[in-house]
Parts: C-alpha cells; structure tokens; sequence
C-alpha cells in the first residue's frame, strides 16, 4: 500500500532520474545511456522529510514524495530453488545410470 508522504509536485524533466537522497530531498541525476555516463546528482526541491527503515520512498506520477513497505522475503525462495536444483541434479544422475 502506497502512502503519500509530503506533497512537492515537481515536473519530470525527459533523461533524468529523480529520487529521495540520503537528506529526504529530492535530487535528479541524467540518465546514463550507452557510452555516456550518468551525470552528478542535483538537488531539486529542499524537503528533508525523515525516512523510516523498511520503507522505500520515491517520487510518484504527481511528482510527490510518497513511500511503500518493501518486501522482505528472497531467502524463502532461494531455499525452494535449491531443493528443486538438487531433485533435478538427483533425476538427472539416475538417468545416467540407466543408460550405461
């Protein structure tokens, strides 16, 4: 569930990406494309809102600050993916072993 945080409006320029930085501003970077390398953040508007941990903030389609509670939860898949590598791994070995 999204939660808009502080209200800032601010108009997205083509290129460029905008993001909340470590202050609770709002800064943008150019696009790194092909060859060329991004360019250095600018600060866009002076917020300073206080980031809680476990939440990812971003600048939404209104150009506000709003944020969402990330989704923990990778080690879950990693382990079913492991033993489903090791079952096929094991059919595999079996299949082998037949055909000599």
């Amino acid at each position: 569930m999204v939660k808009k945080v502080a209200k800032v409006g601010i108009k997205k320029q083509k290129g460029y990406l905008y993001f909340v930085d470590k202050k609770g501003d709002v800064s943008c970077a150019q696009m790194a494309r092909g060859n060329k390398k991004g360019g250095k953040p600018q600060k866009v508007a002076t917020v300073g809102i206080k980031k809680e941990a476990g939440f990812l903030y971003f600048i939404d389609k209104n150009g506000d600050i709003s944020c969402a509670k990330m989704v923990r939860g990778g080690t879950k898949k990693k382990a079913t993916a492991r033993r489903a590598t090791t079952k096929r791994s094991a059919a595999t070995k079996k299949k082998a072993s037949k055909r000599k």
